[in-house]
């Protein structure tokens, strides 16, 4: 599989990655099943055999269970750790937690941040995390706190760069300001039909258009600083496929159709249609692919060998935004 360079980093990064949010099971306290285990590495294998080196990972995604699934995969393939790029997140906090009557809400103390890489590190069986990821923006973010756990972890090997994720361009330079370290990766909702990054810098000085846009600025702005934007929910989490089946949208719909008729056309699936969308951005957005079907995981990888032309990419574009490109 084609690479990228994460820039600041050392790292070249398949340009695909492969998302563990699905791999842990339930999101409870029902503890892993062996059944579980066994299907988390089936999808991390087929990941692997697809040529993919990059794993998105969330303290918080099944609990922590999914963190913990991935970890058989060190036993299975001794020596594979060096050769892959391991990224997780924090500061996302549920209810009841850690008593109960205390509401879900964002956390970026430095106390909690070391608390959560400590849990992340034990459940994947690691020494240290590749790349740290700040989850959700947090109101009440203190940088100082931020910066101050950052290089407790950076010093200590535990943590070897830094990111964030749905963050805005003025939510980054504020941290910029007070960090130790460049913020090396800011991952964001993107897809054909959730485009509204990609669509603030086309309807520039127009009115609204059917979809509204939000993050002005955002894409163009990691482009400029060198921040490597991933995109999550790439095939938009299966409302095109509900779409298709009559329960959505209508650009939804049209989106998918028009996917599918150039995927059976290239000889591929809709999946790689949607995901080789992302690809041709020259931005160099990086997909996170998190279905837990191995064979699916194979299909969508195949979207490193799809190109798009600029008119096949428009198209898409248009249909997924609902209204004519103007």
């Amino acid at each position: 599989m084609k690479t990228y360079r994460i820039p600041n980093t050392p790292f070249a990064a398949t340009r695909i990655a492969y998302g563990c949010m699905g791999i842990g099971g339930g999101w409870d306290a029902t503890p892993l099943s062996d059944q579980t285990r066994k299907a988390a590495l089936a999808s991390v294998r087929a990941a692997l055999d697809a040529g993919v080196n990059f794993f998105d990972h969330a303290d918080i995604y099944a609990r922590g269970k999914s963190e913990e699934a991935f970890s058989g995969v060190w036993k299975e393939m001794p020596g594979l750790r060096d050769k892959v790029i391991v990224q997780t997140k924090c500061g996302i906090r549920f209810e009841n937690d850690p008593v109960p009557g205390v509401p879900a809400r964002y956390d970026y103390s430095k106390q909690h941040i070391l608390s959560t890489v400590e849990g992340s590190l034990r459940r994947l069986k690691t020494d240290y995390v590749d790349i740290l990821l700040l989850h959700r923006p947090d109101a009440l973010v203190e940088p100082e706190e931020v910066a101050a756990a950052f290089e407790q972890l950076y010093v200590s090997g535990k943590v070897r760069y830094f990111g964030v994720s749905n963050h805005s361009a003025w939510q980054i330079e504020l941290l910029k300001r007070y960090l130790p370290h460049p913020l090396v990766v800011n991952q964001l909702e993107l897809s054909v039909v959730h485009n509204q990054l990609v669509n603030a810098g086309v309807v520039v000085n127009q009115d609204l258009p059917v979809m509204p846009t939000h993050g002005e600025g955002t894409l163009e702005y990691c482009r400029l600083n060198n921040i490597t934007i991933q995109a999550w929910s790439p095939v938009a989490h299966g409302r095109i496929a509900k779409a298709l089946a009559g329960q959505g949208e209508e650009r939804l719909r049209a989106a998918g159709e028009l996917a599918t008729t150039m995927a059976k056309k290239k000889g591929v699936s809709m999946d790689a249609i949607l995901i080789a969308w992302l690809l041709r951005h020259p931005a160099g957005i990086q997909p996170i692919v998190g279905t837990t079907q191995p064979e699916r995981i194979k299909e969508a990888c195949k979207a490193d060998d799809v190109e798009l032309t600029r008119e096949e990419w428009y198209s898409l574009f248009a249909a997924g935004s609902g209204s004519k490109v103007e």
